[in-house]
């Protein structure tokens, strides 16, 4: 090629070059406002989504809301909700809780409805692990916020199928002596209640936590050992009463090997629930049970024979207070010390030491240990 040829061909590159850097540009300035206005739709909403509900847990960060609007299809852009919440300065206005919103619905209706505590008069109380149904309806009460035999009524007979617990929860024409059904449903936890809000949404804010909690884990593992919900959750009970403490997983073994088949002692004999009328126990019977029926003579014979664990073989009839994750954990995955995998038999003493033993005996020197303990105190 000559030299003219080659000069030629340079000239039209350059006069090229501002052309294709222009259409460039171009292309891009259109691809910003293509995307400007789909982020603006997307702050503005539509109309026509459909409704979903969102469980926001407690703790959660802004960008941890964010991804769970986006997981459940309210936004589309978790980062531009991110952006947004900051510019509003709407942050600290984010609730934890269960909230019914809606496909595609607009930032502002979201933050609002998401902020619905911060804007409203509303009331927040913490329930212990280990709280009972009459104890959580009690305090309920006390706040004000309504009656303890209006929380108890819906609790025990309202309609929360949908919830994916409620179908493993019996009927009471299924649940023979059983006390309550709520109990051990109402998880434990601090909620934040709408003053003006109506007794089912309370009982709702107590069964959509614990629904959150049980996972498809559990209850695979659940089938895989033969355990039924109720079984679980009875089980869990009694080893929040007889630890809540770094020795869940020694007292859910214990409880287990009792429970096993062909136990040696299949009745579990715990003081949490039995016939002993003592005020100092923390007994489910002596405490809740009889006051509720205005004394002990007034227990309903079928209840106190399927409540005394001294008496009835295996589980009782129901759970015996309200657990919390780390009871439910234990019961159904327990990791015990080496030393108790096999054992029947536990004590404490007033300091709070446990003992553990494989045979009666073993378990009588236990006795006379933390005795002898408890009196030199």
């Amino acid at each position: 090629m000559s030299k003219r040829n080659t000069g030629a061909a340079h000239a039209a590159n350059k006069r090229l070059w501002p052309k294709v850097l222009l259409v460039l540009l171009l292309v891009i300035i259109l691809a910003a406002a293509a995307a400007a206005l789909t982020v603006k739709g997307e702050i503005e909403g539509r109309e026509d989504g459909a409704d979903v509900t969102v469980t926001i847990q407690k703790g959660s960060s802004v960008s941890a809301i964010a991804d769970a609007l986006g997981q459940a299809g309210v936004i589309r852009f978790p980062l531009v909700f991110r952006w947004y919440v900051k510019e509003q300065g709407a942050a600290a206005q984010l609730q934890y809780g269960t909230f019914e919103l809606k496909e595609g619905q607009s930032y502002a209706a979201v933050v609002e409805t998401l902020s619905v505590y911060a804007a409203a008069e509303s009331t927040r109380l913490t329930f212990p692990e280990g709280s009972t149904a009459i104890a959580i309806a009690q305090k309920m009460e006390a706040a004000g916020l309504c009656t303890a035999e209006e929380f108890l009524e819906e609790a025990n007979h309202g309609d929360f199928s949908e919830y994916t617990f409620w179908q493993y929860v019996p009927e009471d024409a299924d649940a023979p002596g059983r006390f309550m059904k709520c109990e051990g449903y109402l998880f434990p936890d601090t909620y934040e209640f709408l003053n003006d809000g109506t007794v089912h949404d309370y009982v709702a804010t107590f069964y959509a936590r614990f629904d959150s909690m049980i996972t498809e884990e559990m209850y695979q593992a659940m089938e895989e050992q033969g355990m039924t919900l109720p079984e679980l959750i009875t089980l869990a009970s009694f080893v929040q009463e007889e630890a809540g403490n770094d020795q869940d997983s020694n007292v859910a073994q214990v409880f287990r090997n009792r429970l096993a088949e062909d136990s040696p002692h299949p009745l579990l004999q715990s003081n949490a629930s039995s016939y002993i009328q003592n005020d100092e126990d923390n007994n489910y019977l002596w405490n809740w049970v009889a006051p509720y029926f205005g004394g002990w003579e007034n227990i309903p014979a079928e209840i106190l024979a399927a409540y005394d664990t001294y008496s009835c073989v295996g589980l009782p009839a129901g759970p015996i207070s309200n657990p919390g994750l780390d009871a439910i954990k234990a019961s159904l995955w327990p990791d015990p010390d080496p030393e108790v995998e096999d054992c029947y038999f536990f004590v404490t003493d007033l300091t709070g030491h446990y003992y553990y033993a494989r045979t009666l005996s073993e378990h009588n020197a236990n006795c006379q240990t933390a005795w002898a303990v408890n009196k030199a105190l």
